[in-house]
């Protein structure tokens, strides 16, 4: 009853929303509570409605989530991919395993990348643009962006349980608002995510300049 109470408190504070959320676990963490990322994908889509009747007037709203999934064997997450293409019951899912790729659903966008590395989707597009004979000259920071595979800016980067982030979206997330949380992936909870989005409110974002 006092979680509620205080998630209530909570949401009557969220004004201004991330457009994009990204959140950052392990292989143990997915084994560990692989429904979590259906749970995480409904709050977002709750929070974005509440916060819409609240500001009719604010445009800005969770647009789009991101789960990587930190491992050095994607095979051995296999087991987990129904639970997780669950969220294409809710939302638009892209599942990223390997080589692989399946687009499920409609609605928010959800992405879900398995053992994905931001050096090696970096060094992917550099062996493109080769392969495309791009001109040394003309390359720069917007084609080398058309060239991922992510092609979104995180807005907020979450990492659970305190540990340290992965190099995925190392390019994507360079003006990405970072939190970490003390609570490990399995026991993380709404309120948890509402303080984030709230705090979130209260950072000046300069984006490098």
């Amino acid at each position: 009853m006092i979680y509620w109470l205080y998630g209530q408190m909570l949401m009557r504070q969220l004004h201004d929303l991330p457009g994009h959320v990204c959140f950052m676990i392990s292989g143990k963490d997915l084994a560990d509570a692989p429904e979590k990322l259906y749970i995480i994908t409904r709050w977002c889509t709750e929070i974005s409605l509440v916060v819409a009747k609240q500001n009719p007037s604010v445009l800005s709203g969770l647009k789009g989530i991101t789960f990587h999934i930190a491992t050095d064997s994607p095979a051995l997450l296999e087991p987990f991919l129904d639970e997780i293409r669950k969220i294409s019951t809710i939302a638009r899912l892209s599942l990223h395993i390997g080589e692989r790729e399946e687009v499920l659903g409609s609605g928010m966008d959800v992405v879900v990348a398995i053992g994905k590395s931001g050096r090696e989707e970096i060094t992917e597009c550099i062996r493109r643009m080769a392969e495309d004979n791009v001109p040394a000259e003309n390359v720069d920071e917007k084609l080398l962006e058309s060239y991922l595979t992510f092609k979104y800016t995180p807005d907020v980067v979450i990492k659970s349980g305190g540990d340290h982030l992965t190099d995925f979206l190392i390019w994507q997330s360079v003006y990405s608002e970072l939190f970490f949380s003390d609570v490990n992936w399995k026991f993380f909870r709404k309120v948890d995510f509402l303080r984030i989005l709230r705090d979130y409110q209260s950072r000046i974002r300069r984006f490098g300049r």
